[in-house]
């Protein structure tokens, strides 16, 4: 017993409560995660344990290490696919940090072994293909979980050599098609409510930003060819079967994506299809293209890349059906912008488009003029 001053002082000095985390899931009470203050977990997950644990298990066989951590990470539905509703966790990006702390330096053979693991401990390839084979958009939460877990947990944290791996083994186990729609899954564009925008890309023009992600892996996957079973034919099918899903793309959307892959990929892209015989899908695309110059795309590169595509056709007569073919399609979509404007469609983008269409036409043909002028 004590004064009763000594008690009310004791009251007064109750501990202030500290800022806590919001997990992935109503944890259960013997992890209790959501309790620890979010400096402490962050500290544990994204750092500490990883470099403690690869130090106290040097010895072991990678079998074992792998083991105690199913041992370990099976208790905290956090590092599970659907078992969280929370928006904001840390889950799936401190399981990332913590994997590349462990691994990093391991063999190749070993990383294989991981990823078996981690196929196991997930059931990530029975939930990729109920994805990737399901109607687009149906399994919205299912498609979010697989993007966030694949992303921060075995693509995103590594170097462009080694996210290439992981990548590779995602996508080896799908026919192309699937691929393309697992890529698109990982790195396609979202909405708002960060669902995938599966419709908005077949309706509406992206901005740039919206399809950098997905260019940027498919510049990737280009850039690394000399791989096994991975060749030019099987990237030029994936990208075909990509801007199609889930219908065929809106046409300002192909040009971008295109434009953001650069110029190998681009001209790869519209020297197969003229090839095919696809002379007007090829003609269309590269007016949205040179269109597209005037947000800043170096049209210089752009009339070089026709000219390429000029070149790629064994004869004169087949040059020149392609050239007709293109100033042909300048007319058609030149026509469709004016006429939708003169029926009294007064919507000040169509008429911006009209004005950016005309102008970028007048320097396209200047510059491919001058080039040909200029080789005489």
């Amino acid at each position: 017993m004590g004064t009763p001053t000594a008690q009310r002082s004791r009251r007064a000095r109750r501990p202030y409560p500290v800022r806590t985390v919001t997990t992935r899931s109503q944890c259960r009470p013997s992890v209790r995660f959501e309790r620890l203050p979010a400096e402490v977990f962050h500290m544990i997950l994204d750092r500490l344990s990883g470099l403690l644990f690869k130090r106290c298990t040097i010895l072991l066989p990678t079998k074992d290490r792998l083991k105690f951590i199913s041992s370990m990470f099976s208790q905290i539905p956090c590092f599970k696919l659907e078992e969280c509703t929370a928006a904001e966790c840390l889950g799936f990006y401190s399981y990332g940090v913590f994997l590349k702390t462990m691994i990093s330096g391991w063999d190749e053979v070993e990383w294989h072994r991981v990823f078996n693991f981690l196929c196991s401990f997930t059931n990530l390839l029975p939930k990729i293909k109920m994805a990737v084979t399901g109607k687009p958009g149906v399994s919205w939460y299912l498609e979010l979980q697989l993007r966030l877990f694949c992303r921060q947990v075995l693509l995103d944290p590594w170097s462009s050599k080694d996210t290439l791996f992981w990548l590779t083994r995602i996508l080896k186990p799908w026919p192309v098609v699937l691929q393309a729609r697992l890529l698109f899954i990982l790195y396609g564009p979202l909405l708002p409510d960060s669902t995938l925008a599966w419709q908005g890309i077949v309706e509406r023009e992206m901005s740039h930003s919206a399809l950098w992600n997905l260019a940027r892996v498919i510049v990737l996957l280009y850039s690394n060819l000399d791989l096994k079973d991975w060749t030019t034919d099987t990237m030029q099918t994936i990208l075909e079967e990509l801007i199609v899903l889930p219908e065929v793309w809106h046409m300002e959307n192909v040009a971008r994506l295109l434009v953001l892959c650069g110029n190998t990929v681009c001209y790869s892209i519209l020297a197969n299809k003229a090839h095919n015989g696809q002379l007007r899908q090829v003609s269309r695309l590269i007016v949205h293209i040179i269109l597209g110059c005037v947000d800043g795309y170096c049209m210089n590169s752009v009339v070089e890349m026709v000219h390429q595509v000029c070149q790629s056709f064994n004869n004169t007569s087949e040059r020149f059906a392609f050239i007709q073919r293109l100033e042909d399609m300048f007319s058609e979509v030149t026509m469709e912008v004016y006429e939708f404007v003169t029926a009294g469609n007064h919507h000040e983008d169509m008429g911006q488009t009209l004005w950016s269409l005309v102008e970028s036409s007048a320097h396209f043909h200047a510059k491919f003029l001058h080039m040909f002028l200029k080789n005489e």
